[in-house]
């Protein structure tokens, strides 16, 4: 990145409702939780800051993709963070939490691919994970996903193979460090994809039209002075903050921009296909929420047996279901054993 590009980094977080959207949000920019809003919040916000000598733009959204958000909500919501974040992010972020199924997350990067084109993933979107509190003590995150996770695996592959995460346990670097390595990251995809920041059509559309924006506004307020001259202001005395002020508004008020919801969003992109999935979504947060009462020494096993069960289905789904966990417990009772 040249120095311009890197004076600032414009970052845009997303994630499902409960992904950690906020607490990553508030990690990269040094903010209090209450200062940020939480992850169901139903408006796109905006916060800038600095950390690790970079100014920092972080744009974060709601849950757009989301199977009971209204695509009227989704139009507003995608022009919204795409105007925010203009002339366009130095990267996506994408929330995953790594205690539940990536079926949410994969439509969410084929609904990405579909608005700006397959280099906004190749190229600058990171997989974030998120409540890594859920991995054994011992168990780095790298080697949860090769073993247990080949559906979170997919999601780092089709984004260039980058992931991160902010979330520090005992013996790993403290968050000033991951969010150093984070930026790293971010600017190193920037250099790699030749470009000063991302950019595609939806993006020019949403410039331009802040811009416009922009001219309309400082127009407003010169005839506002010439009405009341006394508290008029030269335009060469314009500072720098008056025009950042100018672009908040005009980011915030260019209204839906041109994204087609029915073409962009098919229904099987943003919602279960089928009632069936619908139940074993719904039996999933069943299935991870009672796992929570669980010693952990067994809980991943006992999960994995649950699984099994679940989704072979029936009576002989039941019976390999129990055989399967019973087996996993053995060997994960024979492994700390060992250990001890």
């Amino acid at each position: 990145m040249d120095t311009s590009a890197r004076a600032e980094l414009r970052l845009v977080v997303l994630g499902r409702t409960g992904a950690g959207k906020r607490s990553a949000v508030c990690t990269i920019l040094g903010l209090q939780d209450h200062d940020q809003g939480t992850d169901d919040a139903e408006e796109c916000s905006k916060h800038s800051g600095e950390a690790a000598g970079r100014k920092l733009v972080v744009v974060s959204s709601p849950a757009w993709f989301s199977s009971d958000c209204a695509p009227e909500d989704r139009k507003r919501h995608i022009s919204s963070f795409i105007a925010l974040s203009s002339p366009g992010p130095h990267a996506f972020l994408l929330c995953v939490p790594v205690n539940q199924p990536a079926d949410g997350e994969e439509k969410a990067l084929d609904v990405l691919t579909e608005l700006f084109g397959a280099s906004a993933l190749s190229s600058n979107t990171i997989i974030l994970f998120t409540h890594t509190e859920e991995l054994e003590e011992d168990e780095q995150l790298e080697e949860y996903l090769i073993s247990w996770r080949k559906d979170l695996l997919k999601l780092v592959e089709r984004c260039g193979d980058r992931y991160h995460t902010l979330e520090t346990r005992g013996g790993e670097p403290d968050e000033g460090k991951a969010l150093e390595e984070l930026l790293e990251k971010v600017e190193e995809a920037v250099r790699e994809s030749g470009t000063q920041h991302f950019s595609c059509p939806l993006y020019q559309e949403a410039e331009g039209r802040v811009r416009e924006r922009q001219e309309e506004i400082l127009r407003q307020r010169r005839r506002q002075d010439q009405v009341t001259p006394s508290d008029s202001k030269p335009e060469e005395d314009i500072t720098e903050e008056d025009m950042e002020e100018v672009r908040d508004e005009a980011e915030r008020s260019v209204g839906d921009l041109d994204v087609d919801v029915d073409s962009s969003f098919p229904s099987a992109a943003v919602s279960p296909s089928s009632p069936s999935s619908s139940l074993l979504w719904g039996l999933w947060e069943k299935l991870t929420g009672w796992m929570k009462w669980l010693p952990r020494v067994v809980r991943r096993e006992a999960l994995l047996g649950a699984l099994v069960g679940l989704f072979v289905g029936g009576p002989f789904g039941g019976i390999m279901g129990a055989t399967v966990g019973s087996v996993a417990t053995e060997v994960g009772r024979r492994k700390t054993q060992k250990t001890k």
